[in-house]
């Protein structure tokens, strides 16, 4: 029997996983009632509903869903403080003799929780103002440049484009007199809870369904919202929630005044997104992969969820 008490799934945008839960939620109904956890870093916030598919107030009367709607896209939310608040959750859950369900595509946030994080320097709101003013004066390549002369290990694993990561690792080198790379220690292999991934077979399929959302949200007013969003007046572009995938997008086209390529850069984006999550999860060899394009991926999920919830310590 296994020694964790919560179940797991994941899988790259677009590729089923509100459905997949549901569908799980509905197997076990009858046994143990399941609680939904989000593990994504985009639906913490309020306000920002379409561009990040958020499963709808009807739906979430459905299941219970926890780590929705907590904070306002103004503020920050951590892989630390997730891995907190899921902890928490997962025993409050399971006190209530029902199943943990943690679903989502962020796949930072699973890996704080399964192994932990290195402990890093905190956010320096000053040293990050004039990383940004110097970002402005001499351009990103300048930034690069001088992370690899501090930092050579991270310059190498970052693309020269990146600039979040960039100056994220400029900062923790002001702050604490250390490269990023330092922090990462090696961590011995852990144990890791039962976690059902959802992949496409066929890659195609995945990017047909992506294009499909995007052209969805802009209809249900994707760039209404990021309006109202701009309109608040306390959020820039810089902030984690308007760097997120879609809403970045959006909010660059509005800010040049120009939405014809919108779609195109938005799909793109997310694209991207989907290849790195598939890319992390491969990295998973504990996983229990179902192809998300089988005509029968709704009840090969239910089966192994069954099977997995069964072998699960609850309680």
């Amino acid at each position: 029997m296994s020694s964790f008490n919560y179940l797991c799934l994941a899988g790259p945008t677009a590729s089923g996983k509100t459905a997949s839960a549901f569908a799980i939620a509905d197997a076990l109904a009858a046994t143990r009632p399941v609680e939904i956890v989000s593990v994504d870093s985009a639906l913490v916030y309020r306000g920002m509903d379409i561009g990040t598919a958020k499963p709808s107030v009807a739906e979430r009367a459905r299941v219970p869903h926890h780590l929705i709607d907590i904070i306002e896209p103004s503020e920050a939310y951590s892989a630390a403080r997730f891995a907190a608040d899921a902890q928490r959750l997962i025993g409050e859950i399971n006190a209530r003799g029902h199943v943990p369900l943690l679903v989502g595509g962020t796949m930072l946030y699973f890996k704080a929780l399964f192994e932990g994080l290195d402990a890093m320097p905190a956010a320096d709101r000053s040293v990050r103002a004039a990383l940004s003013e110097q970002l402005e004066r001499e351009g990103l390549h300048a930034l690069y440049r001088e992370l690899q002369r501090i930092d050579p290990v991270t310059a190498a694993r970052l693309k020269p484009a990146d600039q979040q990561r960039i100056q994220r690792a400029l900062e923790v080198y002001r702050v604490s007199g250390q490269p990023l790379s330092s922090f990462h220690s090696e961590k011995a292999p852990v144990a890791t809870p039962p976690l059902i991934s959802l992949e496409p077979t066929d890659r195609a399929w995945l990017h047909q369904r992506i294009e499909a959302r995007f052209h969805q949200m802009l209809d249900a007013g994707l760039v209404e919202e990021v309006i109202a969003l701009e309109a608040r007046g306390d959020l820039n572009a810089d902030l984690p929630s308007m760097r997120c995938v879609g809403y970045r997008q959006t909010w660059e086209a509005l800010v040049e005044g120009d939405q014809s390529e919108l779609p195109e850069r938005g799909i793109a984006a997310t694209r991207q997104l989907a290849k790195r999550q598939i890319t992390w999860l491969r990295s998973m060899p504990q996983r229990h992969i179902v192809a998300c394009d089988a005509p029968d991926a709704l009840s090969q999920v239910t089966a192994l969820a069954l099977r997995l919830v069964s072998e699960l310590k609850l309680g």
